[in-house]
């Protein structure tokens, strides 16, 4: 796993900014199956719901990691090469700091395009209801409350990444990566690159939604993405260090 970390540094500026673009992308595509998942879901338990919507999620990782993508949350297991020493500070700083910012252009095109195509009118409006619905509740959180969810949300992605690139096959690695994802989305912790998809489909869904109780803000989204940001690069450098810590740089570099 520590390898693959290296590759993803010393790719070229290019490539880095493409794959995370794609990665904002993919990423979305699993918010939007998530979202539809959850329209009109009253008549169902609210648990059995998010399971659902954290099952379908999983598209989105699955694209990431079998189709190819450089996804930031992901990436934050770089930390564990630089404590090794096997990564530069500034070489890894570099390249999550693109991929961040590509991530987003990605999620907020996705966000875009959904909007402009009317997803939000899908079953009465359901969709466009469920989405607002969500926004608002990840936006009422506080930045503690925020942060400490993003931990819990990264370790569990991390730890569905690390599960995939132990596979050997497509079926291996869905099957890898597919219950961290579930249980991180089921919870309701705070993934930033799936918020800068759901987040910003809201903002702008909700010109389009007459049912909209609270306005979304560009301010309630910056508070939920620098907050859930911080917590994700924790949540990764937290598993990333374990790993290092529990095992030498050969078993590290082998274990997956």
């Amino acid at each position: 796993m520590f390898a693959a970390c290296r590759d993803k540094a010393d790719l070229p500026l290019s490539k880095m900014i493409v794959l995370g673009v794609l990665a904002g992308v993919y990423i979305g595509l699993g918010g939007i199956f998530a979202t539809v998942a959850l329209a009109g879901a009253d008549a169902i338990p609210f648990g059995m719901a998010q399971v659902v919507a954290g099952l379908v999620f999983s598209l989105g990782l699955a694209l990431v990691l079998i189709a190819g993508a450089e996804l930031f949350t992901g990436n934050t297991l770089m930390i564990g090469p630089v404590v090794a020493r096997q990564i530069p500070a500034f070489k890894a700083i570099r390249a999550l700091s693109i991929v961040y910012i590509a991530n987003f252009l990605g999620a907020v095109l996705l966000a875009s395009i959904a909007a402009l195509s009317g997803l939000n009118e899908a079953g009465d409006g359901a969709i466009g209801r469920a989405a607002m619905e969500l926004a608002e509740t990840k936006t009422a959180k506080g930045f503690i409350a925020t942060a400490a969810s993003g931990v819990l949300a990264n370790l569990l992605v991390c730890l569905a990444v690390w599960l995939a690139y132990a596979g050997q096959t497509v079926t291996q690695k869905i099957l890898g990566l597919l219950l961290p994802v579930a249980a991180f989305v089921a919870a309701g912790f705070e993934h930033s690159i799936a918020n800068m998809y759901l987040l910003s489909y809201a903002f702008m869904t909700q010109f389009f939604t007459q049912e909209a109780s609270k306005v979304i803000s560009l301010c309630d989204i910056a508070a939920n993405l620098v907050p859930s940001t911080i917590g994700n690069v924790i949540g990764g450098a937290l598993l990333a260090i374990a790993y290092y810590t529990a095992y030498d740089k050969h078993q590290v570099q082998s274990s997956a």
